[in-house]
């Protein structure tokens, strides 16, 4: 198994960086492992820690319609450049959080997707050094509350609200280029999202150029790649599960704020 990376807090509340062990135990380690975190002696037992998101990031940068099929089913065509916008930092929850579903809102979707962690400062970087910028993968879940979108024509407050960026649980260095991203909701057997990753519009390291040439990306920021097609609404109560081979599985339960 690859090594899982994890962001925890412990019972007195402090926040640490490690290597999750098999038996869940955490390693921590003395700094984000992106800026060479060495394993300490210390080691969190599970029932001793809370996981967070696995980084906390300055920004997140998410890119929109990336999957031809996901685009068609949104009424549109594939951009000629990606398609990219923010989603702050105060979205950002953690594997088995609730999504809080918001009162200005009739319909909120789930986008599950994967997520790029910046390990280096990256600015104007060609496609080639985007990749050694990539410093590891995990899950996303980008929900939309789509009348909002539909409504404001631009996707801040859609895409904003508290709890509206579900991240985790852990960061993994590498990841097979097809690997499979599902979607599951509640007990449903049938992903409602299945697709290669391989299947993106513009690949990942053509996403961190690209954005590099925007705004400087720093170590620890996120960037989501887009979702494939199978958005679909939530309702107070659902379970939403996003699994990608190779990472793991980012869970969350909505409930109404």
């Amino acid at each position: 198994m690859a090594q899982r990376y994890v962001r925890v807090q412990n019972l007195e509340g402090k926040i640490y960086y490690g290597l999750l062990q098999l038996s869940l135990n955490v390693q921590v380690l003395d700094a984000p492992p992106w800026l060479q975190g060495q394993p300490t002696d210390l080691i969190i037992e599970p029932e001793n820690y809370q996981i967070l998101t696995p980084c906390a990031p300055s920004k997140v940068v998410a890119v929109g319609k990336n999957y031809a099929d996901h685009a068609e089913e949104m009424g549109s065509t594939v951009p000629q450049e990606p398609l990219i916008f923010l989603k702050p930092s105060t979205s950002l929850i953690a594997t088995e959080t609730e999504i809080m579903y918001p009162p200005q809102s009739q319909r909120v979707d789930y986008e599950g997707e994967l997520a790029l962690v910046i390990g280096d400062r990256t600015c104007d970087c060609t496609i080639e050094e985007a990749q050694t910028k990539i410093w590891g993968y995990t899950i996303a879940n980008d929900v939309t509350a789509r009348d909002l979108q539909q409504k404001d024509g631009q996707w801040t407050r859609a895409k904003g609200f508290d709890t509206f960026c579900p991240l985790g649980p852990w960061i993994v260095r590498e990841l097979n280029p097809g690997a499979r991203l599902q979607t599951f909701l509640n007990e449903d057997v049938t992903p409602v999202q299945s697709a290669g990753i391989d299947q993106m519009v513009f690949a990942p390291d053509a996403l961190v150029s690209y954005i590099s040439q925007v705004m400087t990306l720093l170590p620890g920021d996120v960037v989501l790649t887009g979702t494939p097609m199978g958005v679909g609404q939530l309702h107070e109560g659902d379970r939403i599960r996003i699994e990608i081979e190779g990472i793991g599985r980012l869970e969350n339960k909505v409930a109404r704020r």
